[in-house]
């Protein structure tokens, strides 16, 4: 099976991406994390203001077959939140890259490590078997 991961986006082991927007990075879940996961109906994020070190847990996702911890790719103090998740998390499953966006974070220079493309999309072949 064939997830969209693109190019221009650094991902975590953990199955979060991240993508650089001026001085801040936005935060979300990978196609092959929403596929996975499947239809998502609830989603705890953290407040503006919060900060996090690369690896801690900023949130929780749940959906029909499991509740998943959401991890923070970068470290970074939370700017902004996707609010509008919190009444439709729908975005999560159909626009995991666009919509579904979770968190903006004003980055601390602190990163976990972090993937391109060609080498989240191993991590996910190899999870596949």
């Amino acid at each position: 099976m064939s997830f969209n991961t693109p190019s221009d986006l650094r991902y975590a082991k953990s199955h979060e991406w991240v993508r650089v927007d001026g001085d801040e990075v936005v935060v979300g879940i990978t196609d092959y994390a929403q596929d996975a996961l499947g239809d998502v109906v609830y989603i705890e994020l953290p407040g503006v203001g919060d900060s996090f070190a690369p690896g801690d847990v900023f949130g929780v996702v749940e959906s029909v077959k499991a509740s998943s911890d959401l991890y923070a790719p970068v470290g970074g103090e939370v700017v902004a939140v996707n609010t509008a998740l919190e009444d439709d998390q729908s975005a999560i499953n159909t626009a995991p890259y666009g919509e579904g966006w979770m968190l903006r974070l004003k980055p601390s220079g602190e990163e976990g490590e972090l993937l391109d493309a060609a080498a989240y999309e191993q991590v996910v072949a190899e999870e596949q078997h």
